[in-house]
């Protein structure tokens, strides 16, 4: 799965739009690189997200196949360091 869609499938952000400028604008990095929107993410990547404030990390835990998760089980997809 591309890390766009990743990230708002697993709702770590709202939108796929923000998740594509996320990474167009450089601040989403996949196992310490920079990525693109076409990286694929798989089960164990290491995401970190630079924000003004500081960096969040996530693992990939799952890859889900739907479109979009419950927030209520976000905890089975992604684990924040």
């Amino acid at each position: 799965m591309r890390v766009d869609k990743w990230l708002s499938a697993v709702n770590v952000v709202k939108r796929r739009t923000i998740a594509s400028d996320m990474v167009k604008s450089g601040v989403v990095c996949v196992n310490g690189m920079k990525a693109k929107a076409s990286k694929n993410v798989a089960i164990g990547d290491k995401i970190t997200i630079t924000y003004l404030k500081g960096d969040k990390n996530f693992e990939v835990l799952q890859i889900p196949t739907t479109k979009t998760i419950p927030k209520s089980k976000k905890e089975e997809f992604v684990k924040e360091l």
